[in-house]
């Protein structure tokens, strides 16, 4: 699939997170203490809960309902309950707008 255009970079602050949905499908993009932009799964494998209202902290996203943290670079949960990965997907930034490519990367083992 094509990478879609979610808007400007400058939408999302550093250690924030915002959803979008791509193609249908409901993505946390999250810009974490370095200023790197990334593109998860906007739902926890935990719960039916959108990971976007949670927490920001380095390289990771925080569910706010149940303490779950989930590494943004390869959606892997990095604390309980959860025990399964969130989707990560390609992300671009071009001429100052952030393009997300709504086909997950594959999970590593």
């Amino acid at each position: 699939m094509a990478a879609v255009n979610i808007g400007p970079e400058s939408d999302i602050s550093v250690e924030s997170a915002k959803k979008v949905v791509v193609e249908g499908i409901a993505i946390a993009v999250v810009r974490d203490s370095a200023g790197e932009v990334h593109a998860i799964g906007d739902t926890c494998t935990h719960g039916d809960i959108s990971l976007s209202e949670g927490f920001v902290e380095d390289d990771t996203l925080e569910c706010w309902a149940h303490g779950s943290k989930f590494e943004l670079t390869t959606g892997k949960p990095l604390t309980l309950p959860a025990y399964e990965p969130v989707p990560v997907f390609g992300v671009e930034i071009i001429d100052g707008d952030i393009w997300i490519d709504p086909t997950p990367k594959p999970v590593d083992a």
